[in-house]
């Protein structure tokens, strides 16, 4: 006995939607071009396999059981969905990747990239995107482990020793200044001239976590002995600067709207701001071009308002 995976093929399911277009068996083997006979072993062959009936028989027009009608609209869908692997493995086969994924930093801005994937899908590629939030050395860790294939915001190039010989190449984006910031309610706000490490000891700072898991984690611009106040991301260093929770080194296009709208209050400090250089980094293939997906997002970072609109644009700006 036949099972229900050997007999239900595409072209089963075609003929069973044949025999229900036409109204009758004998109808349906005339357009398929078979015998009746032949026809009605096949139908019988599938419903032997599901041990259900299809059709039933005691009219002259073949008309669908509810267990035969439930069968056909899976089938569309089924049909449907076969169609449309077969297109999208057609198009792998021309160069497309079946999977991109791209490691984002935190400071980066997630409406350009969001843009940049609208206009992504717009091709209509067969290329299924995957995006990760990372921060630090998180994002270029998820490049060279191999579970991203473009990092997007990594605070280190190719060139840099830990991952110069991993085969990854990187283009500049561009530097992001940071200012130093804290709500209006915080001690630090109503203190006058710049912030000494000595002021800055005494308050809590918050501090965004490096997202690496293998290798080694980055800590930036905190003062030895301070307490600390670590959240996953920037965007969450953010919220919680601006609920009072303490103070820190925001990145300026992300703090300027808060600033400007009297949420923030921006402090100089005598420890010179950072000024943090982003890059966009990917892994080159062993042989061959890079995949046509990567190959789109890496023409993209080509262009100078995209680069500013990554490093700058931020929901207020």
């Amino acid at each position: 006995m036949h099972s229900a995976r050997d007999v239900l093929t595409p072209d089963a399911l075609a003929m069973l939607q044949t025999v229900v277009e036409t109204g009758s068996f004998a109808a349906a083997a005339r357009r398929l071009n078979l015998v009746p006979s032949a026809l009605s072993y096949r139908v019988r062959q599938i419903e032997d396999a599901l041990d259900v009936l299809l059709f039933d028989r005691s009219a002259r027009q073949a008309r669908l059981t509810e267990a035969g009608a439930e069968l056909l609209r899976e089938a569309a869908w089924l049909l449907n969905e076969i169609d449309a692997v077969a297109n999208r493995v057609k198009r792998v086969a021309t160069g497309w990747e079946p999977m991109l994924t791209i490691a984002i930093d935190s400071v980066i801005a997630r409406d350009p990239m969001l843009d940049l994937a609208t206009a992504f899908f717009a091709l209509d590629p067969p290329t299924r995107l995957k995006l990760r939030d990372e921060t630090l050395l998180g994002t270029i860790e998820a490049l060279s482990s191999g579970e991203a294939d473009l990092a997007v915001g990594a605070v280190l190039d190719a060139s840099s020793l830990a991952f110069g010989a991993t085969g990854i190449r990187s283009r500049l984006l561009g530097q992001v200044p940071f200012v130093y910031a804290v709500a209006p309610h915080h001690p630090l706000a109503r203190i006058d001239g710049a912030l000494s490490d000595a002021v800055l000891r005494q308050h809590r700072a918050v501090a965004a976590a490096d997202s690496s898991r293998a290798g080694p984690s980055m800590t930036v611009n905190l003062v030895s002995g301070q307490d600390v106040l670590t959240v996953p991301s920037m965007p969450a260093k953010l919220a919680a600067q601006l609920h009072g929770l303490g103070g820190g080194f925001l990145p300026e296009p992300m703090a300027r709207p808060y600033i400007d709208a009297g949420h923030l209050v921006e402090r100089r400090t005598e420890r010179p701001p950072p000024l943090a250089t982003m890059h966009c980094a990917w892994r080159e293939r062993t042989a061959g071009q890079p995949g046509r997906a990567l190959t789109w997002w890496l023409e993209q970072f080509e262009h100078e308002g995209t680069r500013r609109a990554l490093l700058e644009r931020h929901r207020g700006r």
